[in-house]
């Protein structure tokens, strides 16, 4: 079975993306179709550990043949690399090594992963932690050490997303993340801002990403309530308005909890980015 795959403007100036699991179709070429035709520009793959990405190698790479354009894959995996136990971080990156060659070879621009998630909270119950904060800081700036290496080497970049309070014990600001790139000193990782950790951790978005800067090349996009963009209270034209200052020409990603029919997350999503940049770009034509 053949598929016709339409595309948005080769003008428009948003490139947006979502993730497969958000996008209705059984294989990622009918994904691709349904999405693009709301006004979407490429998929965001989930990469899961246990080597489970790279057996899916052939799969995505048939995709490509058939026209699918991967923007990028975002980990699913049980371990990461600020794991407390040092066989889950090998194991974590590891995993990260493969997921970098075979992005690169699907035309993505990397993979998305934070220090950690759901191992420790400083803000809930124990809420101490058996590892220093300087050691933490500098298993991280290690490990983004030597897979921002194999990053640049692959031709892809290594994404690091700073993950609100409750969900990541290490890194959970853009400055965070600044810092422990710029002691890492590759230039194979960048940041992944989320609007919805963002929301709960930064005082002031739009400042934050004006900070964070040129260290931004990813950005995953989901309201204050994480359901999709236009269905809580972000300010939306501040972030917008702020990515477009840095001059951010890189993926714009819907990753979120759908509050209504995925069709519907999608167009609303959609709508919520193009407003937001066009009361930036051409406020007359916003109003």
């Amino acid at each position: 079975m053949s598929y016709r795959l339409s595309s948005s403007s080769t003008t428009d100036p948003l490139r947006l993306s979502a993730q497969e699991n958000l996008i209705p179709g059984e294989s990622l070429q009918e994904k691709f179709e349904t999405v693009t035709a709301l006004g979407y520009h490429g998929i965001e793959v989930r990469s899961r550990g246990e080597f489970q990405f790279a057996a899916r190698e052939t799969g995505l790479m048939a995709a490509v043949r058939d026209g699918v354009v991967i923007s990028s894959a975002c980990v699913d995996m049980r371990c990461f690399i600020g794991d407390l136990v040092p066989d889950r971080r090998a194991e974590a990156r590891e995993n990260l090594k493969s997921q970098l060659a075979v992005i690169a070879r699907c035309g993505g621009s990397g993979i998305v992963a934070p220090a950690t998630y759901g191992i420790l909270s400083k803000r809930l119950p124990p809420y101490t932690s058996p590892r220093a904060v300087a050691e933490d800081i500098e298993i991280i700036v290690d490990e983004l050490a030597e897979l921002g290496q194999v990053a640049q080497q692959e031709g892809a970049h290594l994404f690091l997303e700073p993950l609100n309070r409750y969900e990541d014990f290490i890194i959970n600001t853009l400055a965070q993340g600044v810092d422990v790139i710029e002691r890492s000193g590759v230039s194979g990782v960048e940041l992944c801002a989320d609007f919805y950790h963002l929301n709960i951790e930064e005082v002031d978005i739009a400042k934050s990403l004006l900070e964070a800067g040129e260290h931004i090349g990813h950005v995953h996009l989901s309201d204050s309530n994480r359901h999709e963009p236009g269905a809580g209270h972000t300010d939306w034209p501040s972030g917008m308005a702020a990515l477009t200052a840095l001059g951010y020409t890189g993926w714009l990603v819907l990753e979120c909890q759908p509050s209504a029919e995925l069709k519907s997350c999608l167009s609303t999503c959609r709508d919520t980015a193009v407003r937001a940049y066009e009361s930036v770009a051409r406020p007359e034509a916003a109003r």
